[in-house]
């Protein structure tokens, strides 16, 4: 077992020669990946990196803080429309569109935070859920803003060299957004910020006694959480070419829930994992489409009883029994 003698050592996001070699071939391999998969493949690996970043996002107020959220898919559907509005309508960059869907969703995210300041469990569940309700009946009825049923088309992304497909210039985009903000959330749980998440999560009345500001954290990790939702709607939106409000509704909250439940709560790795399994799982089970809301939720119910850290949580397990084998 490997012996820490320094806090410092515990902020390393890599350790050792070993960590290194693999970040450096899974980089590698993201990389490549457009030039050595068939082009049906490229797709889907732009809505996994699309999905980390509103995953790794939603982890940070679940996994991290505590505030169950079931009207993510809301933030989301702010992220993606003020980016498309502002391209399309004012004719502003993706540059500037994509940070300032962020900075919209996390303004929302903000005011959504004030009313955990008093509610909690169930409570806020219900009240998140009624402000993913609350955006997806606004979208479908404001046909001016939203462009109602029939959809509002999405100007394309012009970035990087002409060689390069629409599509591989997006899953490039979209993969290093995901790298970034990945990054960023790992070492947000690290900082002094992350361990007051933790703390308002494990007990909030301890964490208040300690100096932990409680109005500030809770609505400052819905703000977070809600800018990683922005930024992945804008690329969401990118992705489809095409927006409508079905594509915000309440199912779709629930599935960026369980990719976190399944990957392992409170990990960044296990939210990294729970949305590249749960992007490409429902490709494998398309004959079983309208089933896979009681697919999903017989998978959490499972997790939850027989592996609570999830996905991330097993591998853990393996590791360290091969680690520590044959003593």
């Amino acid at each position: 077992m490997e012996l820490r003698q320094r806090y410092e050592e515990d902020l390393f996001l890599v350790r050792g020669a070993a960590a290194w070699l693999a970040t450096a071939a899974l980089l590698a391999a993201l990389a490549f990946f457009p030039f050595y998969t068939p082009r049906y493949l490229l797709f889907p690996g732009i809505l996994v990196a699309i999905n980390v970043v509103v995953a790794v996002g939603l982890n940070v107020l679940t996994g991290l803080t505590g505030q169950i959220s079931l009207g993510h898919a809301g933030f989301v559907a702010i992220g993606a429309y003020t980016a498309t509005l502002l391209a399309a309508r004012l004719g502003v960059p993706w540059w500037l569109a994509w940070p300032a869907a962020g900075l919209t969703a996390a303004a929302f995210g903000f005011l959504v935070g004030l009313p955990a300041l008093r509610l909690t469990g169930p409570y806020l569940t219900i009240a998140t859920l009624g402000f993913g309700i609350a955006v997806h009946q606004v979208l479908t009825n404001w046909e001016a803003l939203s462009g109602g049923r029939m959809g509002l088309a999405v100007p394309r992304v012009t970035f990087g060299p002409a060689a390069l497909t629409s599509d591989q210039r997006l899953y490039y985009l979209a993969m290093a957004t995901a790298v970034l903000l990945t990054w960023a959330a790992a070492n947000l749980g690290r900082s002094h910020v992350g361990r007051a998440f933790v703390a308002v999560r494990d007990s909030d009345i301890a964490a208040e006694v300690m100096g932990v500001n409680l109005t500030w954290y809770k609505t400052l990790a819905f703000a977070v959480s809600a800018f990683y939702a922005g930024i992945g709607g804008a690329l969401f939106a990118q992705a489809l070419r095409h927006l409508e409000p079905q594509s915000f509704d309440l199912l779709q909250s629930i599935y960026y829930f369980s990719m976190i439940v399944l990957g392992g709560l409170g990990t960044v790795p296990g939210a990294v994992l729970g949305a590249g399994v749960l992007t490409v799982l429902p490709g494998f089970l398309s004959g079983f489409r309208e089933w896979l809301p009681v697919i999903f939720g017989v998978a959490i119910i499972l997790m939850m009883v027989l592996e609570p850290r999830g996905l991330y949580g097993r591998w853990l397990r393996v590791r360290r029994y091969f680690k520590t084998w044959p003593l």
